[in-house]
């Protein structure tokens, strides 16, 4: 078993694409990156989130805190179709891999259960008790977990997706890049079909000078480096829909086309800045029947 099965790439091979960034001053990072600061009611954000999220574990049926492994977070809740055979979303939170929790975002759950879709909202370990290697490592031994396990709950291993918000939606594009069957044998090349991330990272390179995040997340270059899918090859199978919202910083907004100017069209066929959407209100959007990200969530399943 290869302990570090993501692929990566050289990062001179892709100046032309990553159009490196000239240096600016700490504020101005702290200004692109901190969404908090440029949100400010983002509290509110997060109490419509918990509020929802307990209404759905109480209305939906959910199997909570099943363990994936042996550590402290390593565990998932399960929300069922109702339908056998289902396909599989793999929700991944956001918190900049240092906050929150998949109790804060059980809201999604019934948004594509309602699709026919079994949902699986995955924990992991935060920052700084651990690194970014170290939890995208957790979601690849999750996503293995869920494959061999999932049919239990009447879920198709052969139709998982995945789905991800900020630092989610960084950890669905590392997971694209997983080779599986290094990981595990017994794992397919092609085990993730479709994925969606919404407001992720995918250089994390600007973020080892951004203030605010320097003393939890402990980024050395090395592992910003290794973990920044834009310098990546683009991945072998699947597609990816990336989406931000136009309202975000010009960094997120950047960000976001990185990863298709990066992988290509073919790889990354939707890459869109939904109107009048910040960084939290767009997760809210997902939620919303006729919503534009919503219609690009239904289309994962399709």
């Amino acid at each position: 078993m290869n302990p570090q099965p993501i692929s990566s790439g050289n990062p001179h091979s892709t100046q032309s694409v990553h159009h490196l960034q000239a240096e600016h001053s700490e504020d101005w990072y702290d200004k692109m990156y901190n969404n908090r600061a440029l949100v400010p009611n983002f509290a509110e954000h997060f109490s419509h989130w918990q509020n929802e999220s307990i209404k759905a574990r109480l209305n939906q049926r959910a199997i909570l805190d099943v363990a994936y492994g042996r550590g402290t977070k390593e565990s998932l809740d399960l929300f069922p179709a109702h339908n056998p055979h289902s396909p599989v979303v793999i929700f991944i939170h956001g918190g900049y891999w240092r906050s929150l929790d998949k109790s804060d975002h059980s809201f999604i759950a019934p948004t594509f259960n309602h699709m026919g879709a079994t949902v699986v909202v995955a924990n992991y370990d935060l920052c700084p008790n651990v690194t970014i290697p170290q939890i995208t490592m957790q979601m690849v031994k999750c996503i293995a977990w869920v494959y061999k396990n999932i049919k239990h709950w009447g879920g198709d291993p052969s139709q998982i997706h995945l789905a991800g918000h900020s630092a989610g939606g960084h950890l669905v594009a590392m997971l694209m890049a997983c080779h599986w069957s290094q990981y595990d044998a017994e794992l397919p090349h092609n085990l993730i079909k479709n994925s969606l991330s919404i407001s992720g990272l995918f250089d994390l390179t600007p973020l080892t000078k951004t203030p605010f995040l320097k003393d939890s997340l402990k980024l050395t270059d090395e592992d910003a480096l290794r973990c920044s899918p834009a310098f990546f090859p683009a991945p072998e199978t699947g597609k990816l829909i990336s989406v931000a919202g136009a309202s975000e910083s010009p960094e997120f907004v950047r960000q976001n086309h990185l990863i298709q100017e990066a992988w290509g069209e073919h790889r990354v066929p939707v890459c869109e800045d939904l109107p009048g959407l910040d960084h939290f209100s767009i997760l809210s959007d997902l939620t919303t029947p006729h919503s534009r990200l919503h219609d690009l969530a239904q289309s994962l399943l399709d």
